[in-house]
């Protein structure tokens, strides 16, 4: 048995199916992951953090410090439900939110990290600690885009895109109608 092996045995999720579902690769699961956590973690602390910004008179800091919390919270609740085994709810939310594909995992929190910068840009805690959860976001973001192609497959590809023969529909220089017509100036109007 590999060490990649025991490390998934470890860090799999108990009751759930252990088959790997799609082509993503071992270390960007387990960043995505760890990102998460530590992210969650770090984000409550300085959440609250931003929270003791009110004996200055900053609401808009005590309410982005909350959001911050809050956005760990939710994000710790989903990457490492076992942190927080005795909220009841908690393996559920997990649950649901592991089925999700990537793509809704990373507009949740993105979604989630966004909103305190704009209610304290300039709190170095509100951007390291949503920085953070901004970037799990980022990395189920590049998880749900998938693997790249082969090497052969992208030199065939360029190699047919120099050629002229076999361009996709999707290039940059496809024609979108077959019976297009050039754009021409007709000049000013005048007025009459």
């Amino acid at each position: 048995m590999s060490l990649t092996d025991k490390l998934s045995m470890l860090m799999a999720r108990p009751g759930g199916d252990n088959a790997q579902k799609d082509d993503v690769p071992w270390w960007m699961r387990y960043a995505g992951r760890g990102v998460g956590t530590v992210g969650g973690f770090i984000a409550i602390i300085l959440g609250l953090l931003n929270c003791i910004s009110i004996v200055l008179l900053d609401v808009g800091c005590l309410i982005a410090g909350i959001w911050q919390m809050l956005a760990g919270f939710i994000v710790i609740v989903c990457e490492a439900p076992c942190c927080c085994f005795f909220i009841d709810y908690v393996q559920t939310l997990s649950d649901k939110m592991e089925t999700r594909p990537y793509w809704n995992k990373a507009a949740c929190y993105v979604g989630l990290s966004v909103p305190p910068f704009f209610m304290c840009f300039i709190s170095m805690s509100t951007w390291f600690g949503s920085g953070l959860i901004f970037a799990t976001g980022i990395i189920y973001g590049m998880m749900a885009l998938g693997k790249k192609g082969s090497i052969e497959d992208m030199r065939t590809s360029a190699a047919n895109l120099e050629a002229g023969s076999g361009q996709p529909t999707s290039a940059p220089r496809a024609n979108l109608v077959t019976n297009e017509q050039p754009v021409s100036f007709t000049g000013v109007p005048v007025r009459n």
